[in-house]
């Protein structure tokens, strides 16, 4: 059976692993599940384009029910010039119909909007899939650019 996790169900999960293993002691196996966040965030969270800080998740304030995550965004004017940054927390909550995200900083030219565009996207994209096909990384997880490609298997 083919059972598919989007990015957000990988985090949440991984953030609560993290806060089993505190509890019980386990720092190897926190480690782990901490360098299983940085990929999934390096390589599905925004970045560049803007985000040009990239997206930092702050693993204390996350749990299977809510992410938490911060960004910057790097504005640029009519003309093409850099034109100041606004600080932004993203806080993610589950719902049955998939995500509530609430932006907090400043509306500097309407950007929640987008924040919150490119947030839902990363955060729904399929990133696990567990049925023993092969084609996975060393962590375990399909690339997206690799699950396109098998689509149809």
């Amino acid at each position: 059976m083919r059972i598919e996790y989007n990015v957000a169900q990988e985090l949440s999960t991984k953030a609560m692993a993290i806060h089993n293993c505190q509890k019980s002691g386990h720092k190897e196996w926190e480690q782990i599940h901490a360098d299983d966040i940085k990929w999934l965030i390096e390589q599905f969270m925004p970045s560049g384009s803007g985000f040009d800080s990239g997206t930092k998740m702050d693993i204390t304030q996350s749990n299977d029910k809510r992410l938490q995550f911060y960004t910057s965004f790097h504005h640029i004017n009519e003309n093409g010039m850099y034109d100041g940054w606004t600080e932004h927390s993203v806080v993610v909550a589950a719902t049955f119909q998939g995500f509530d995200i609430n932006i907090s900083g400043r509306n500097k030219n309407d950007i929640k909007e987008f924040i919150l565009d490119c947030f839902a996207n990363s955060l729904g994209r399929i990133c696990h899939v567990m049925d023993g096909e092969h084609g996975l990384n060393e962590h375990g997880w399909y690339f997206d650019k690799e699950w396109h490609k098998r689509e149809g298997v």
